[in-house]
């Protein structure tokens, strides 16, 4: 997999933008001030924070002790299980400057995350408000600023239990909600004729750019352009608006139209560019077009906007089968939560492409974004590494007669497709409240919405009123009709195991403790019991391939902590700091060996699933995607085996390979795979020892440690044998250390899960001297300071 310490997704977007608080520094002095292009001005730096669990009056807010922080921004740095999540009021202020020359120009405010009530005053004015904490807060603070002077924004929210915008109380909800301005905000600087902000606009199937595909085939596609364009003068403006497709930095297609608007008023402008033999996005091959919108009038480029898209279709035959550019495909799939240990919701945009690279690697094609919009900038990966996704709005359990609260889940679903409308990833929209009854008005409404917002695009929900049907499998195994609509597998593998009532094979594990029997497994409860969850998502996923769905998501890829419960939801094929179960191979290896990628792991695999220990399974499980695998145990060959195929495997396309031993014999297993004879992948266990040395690992995940965006990284310190060997021991006390401009979040004193203690470090702004250095005190073993940029 490739490393790139300044990622293409976000080398785009970062050079355009200028940091810091003073703005009237970011524009020179030699520009022709009153014509230079819409600039969008990254304010994520110089806030001031302070929070109460009280409600705070705007004129009775304190003077003092308000702490620096940086967006994105958490209220409460949570421990790791969050059995009492801080909720209440916070506050944020910031200093800004404005200069006197952008006094004919539109100026606009934009949060992309304000859980969950905010409201916006600007030099003392209460001069927007807005609900919903998944979705832009947008607001236009062109008549509220004063020209030349600095101007004082405050941002109050309030992360409470709200009945408008649901779910059900946080006491009660199957996930946290977390607080803060935890994306990031930017300061829209536009002329006097601009593309509008498409959540601002609030104009169905318009507001700023809007792209889609009338026609795609493998010879020709169209793209169809809409650009809404305002103009504030009180006169006509006439302007040319130019479209330039780019793939690879090269000029494809582009077209201009010259268009004459009224004063004070707006126009939607609709153009198209023929494309030929296009190179189509596909989870294989995520070709990615940039679409360079600009308007200008004669002397000057008003404003220059790039988007990223993808050329792609997704329809259904007649037997209800996906196609994706005319091509039949099963999407194999996983719920994710947004949460990162400690942090909540405040992610940089590095960390949520890191997750998509995690889930991706594991084998993915398809993530349902559970139970609410997730970043932009987790979006934006998808779109580059091919992960299709199902947009879904905020829901949990819970409907409310109430006028208001069906009001924003409408506008919330609205302002969801406006958001992310243009990503080549997005299948779906979930505009559905997810496990809550909904009266066949309420649907209507929604599926009404969705189709007005994006025509030809497909609505999708759990009850059967939406163009796809989602049903969780413990639903499945309780009420099954053959679907007569397009069919997907929303969740399954936990709830009917934690249940103790749905698995197909139960009756052949009664002798296992019930703690045994569930997919809710931590890291650290050794290896018997996450080979059961290995084996459990085995034969609901083979069961799922017996129906006829299109697509499948694994409740859950990630550990996570949840309202109600004062413990972690553990089915995760990942802990909650991102270390691999067994189950996470099990996925991996149902991937197809000919796809390869650098942006990810991929190709011929093989993991052998055992510790190796006197305590190990003596049949050992081997996942591979190849056609043979060899097991070797201390340089003897054990057999050469093909897969595995019985009643929880046979609908695999890779079945997982089982390998007999008569006993336990400490030593070496080593996996060899092969195809067509040649062998194309290995593997290697050996039975650890005792801890003699400490290594320190830093989570890439394809992008290096950034500076200056609060990038959140996590570290992991293995207790290693002589041999290299991780040593898979539980709750040791490890000690970690840092020095220079980094910081470890929360405590420093963590224990290990299988050998390994995982940390989260917060980058600062600059990482050149940043160290650090871990201990483990059982052994006396302390580890050499270590350079962050090194690891």
């Amino acid at each position: 997999m490739i490393l790139r310490t300044e990622h293409k997704i976000y080398g785009l977007v970062l050079s355009l933008f200028l940091s810091g608080c003073n703005l009237t520094q970011e524009v020179s002095e030699t520009a022709e001030l009153n014509n230079v292009s819409a600039q969008v001005i990254n304010i994520n730096k110089g806030w001031q924070f302070t929070k109460s669990e009280q409600d705070i009056k705007f004129d009775t807010l304190p003077t003092q002790s308000w702490d620096e922080v940086d967006l994105p921004h958490t209220p409460k740095i949570e421990p790791m299980v969050v059995n009492d999540q801080w909720q209440g009021f916070s506050w944020y202020k910031k200093e800004i400057d404005i200069p006197k020359h952008w006094q004919k120009k539109k100026l606009i405010i934009r949060f992309e995350g304000a859980m969950n009530a905010a409201n916006l005053w600007v030099n003392g004015e209460n001069i927007a408000s807005h609900l919903g904490g998944y979705l832009p807060f947008v607001a236009d603070i062109t008549d509220h600023v004063e020209y030349g002077k600095t101007n004082h924004i405050f941002v109050k929210l309030d992360n409470r239990d709200n009945y408008i915008t649901g779910p059900k109380p946080l006491e009660l909800l199957d996930f946290n909600t977390y607080g803060g301005l935890y994306r990031g905000a930017t300061l829209h600087v536009k002329n006097s004729v601009f593309i509008t902000d498409e959540i601002l606009a609030d104009e169905i199937a318009s507001g700023g750019i809007f792209v889609s595909y009338p026609e795609i085939t493998n010879d020709k596609a169209i793209v169809a352009i809409q650009t809404h364009i305002e103009n504030i003068e009180f006169s006509a403006q006439t302007i040319d608006v130019v479209q330039n497709l780019m793939f690879e930095g090269q000029l494809v297609e582009s077209t201009r139209q010259t268009v004459t608007l009224d004063a004070n008023s707006q126009k939607t402008v609709k153009q198209t560019v023929s494309v030929i033999n296009p190179k189509l996005w596909h989870p294989n091959n995520p070709n990615l077009y940039s679409l360079e919108t600009e308007i200008k009038n004669q002397q000057h480029s008003l404003e220059k906007q790039q988007t990223r898209i993808g050329i792609r279709s997704f329809a259904f035959n007649d037997k209800h089968e996906l196609l994706i550019n005319g091509e039949k495909i099963f999407l194999r799939g996983v719920n994710r939560h947004q949460e990162y240990p400690h942090v909540g919701y405040a992610l940089s945009p590095q960390a949520d492409y890191r997750d998509a690279v995690k889930i991706k690697s594991a084998g993915f094609d398809y993530v349902r974004l559970s139970h609410y919009p997730h970043s932009k900038d987790f979006i934006k990966a998808a779109d580059e590494l091919g992960l299709v996704l199902v947009d879904a709005i905020l829901g949990w359990q819970y409907f409310s007669p109430f006028p208001e609260f069906q009001e924003q889940i409408v506008q919330t679903c609205r302002d969801m497709i406006r958001r992310d409308r243009n990503h080549a990833s997005i299948m779906a929209w979930e505009c559905s409240l997810n496990e809550s009854w909904m009266p066949p008005y309420f649907t209507k409404t929604l599926n009404d919405a969705v189709h007005s917002e994006y025509p030809g695009s497909y609505s999708a929900g759990w009850q059967t009123d939406f163009d796809i049907f989602f049903q969780a499998r413990q639903h499945r195994l309780q009420h099954y009709d053959e679907p007569s609509q397009p069919y997907n597998v929303s969740e399954y593998g936990d709830w009917e195991y934690y249940a103790q009532n749905a698995g197909l094979s139960q009756d052949s594990w009664a002798d296992l403790k019930s703690e045994e029997r569930t997919s809710r497994q931590l890291l650290s409860h050794g290896e018997k019991r996450l080979l059961q969850q290995a084996r459990n998502i085995q034969e609901a996923h083979n069961d799922n391939l017996k129906y006829p769905a299109h697509a499948d998501g694994y409740w859950v890829m990630f550990d996570y902590n949840r309202g109600y419960a004062d413990d972690l939801e553990s089915s995760g094929v990942m802990s909650l700091f991102r270390l691999p179960k067994y189950s996470y191979y099990f996925y991996q290896s149902q991937r197809a060996p000919e796809i390869r990628s650098t942006d990810y792991q991929s190709g011929p695999m093989v993991f052998i699933a055992s510790e190796w220990t006197e305590k190990s399974s003596i049949p050992v499980r081997v996942y591979s995607n190849a056609e043979e695998v060899e097991l070797w145990l201390n340089g003897r060959l054990v057999s050469r085996n093909k897969p595995t195929i019985n009643k929880l495997s046979d609908e695999l396309p890779h079945p997982p390979f089982e390998f007999d031993l008569n006993k336990f014999i400490a030593g070496e297993l080593v996996a060899k795979a092969y195809i067509n004879g040649v062998q194309v992948a290995g593997h290697t266990v050996k039975t650890p020892k005792t801890v003699t040395q400490i290594n320190l690992r830093l989570d890439k995940s394809g992008v290096a440690p950034t500076a200056g965006v609060k990038d959140t990284v996590f570290i992991y310190a293995q207790l290693k044998d002589d041999a290299g060997t991780t040593v898979p021991i539980n709750h040791e006390k490890v000690m970690f250390e840092v020095s220079g401009d980094i910081q470890f979040i929360e405590s420093t004193s963590r224990t290990t899960e299988q050998g390994i203690a995982a940390g989260l470090l917060q980058m600062g702004n600059n990482l050149t001297d940043a160290k650090i250095r871990v201990s483990y005190p059982a052994k006396n073993i302390t580890s050499k300071w270590v350079r962050i940029l090194d690891l």
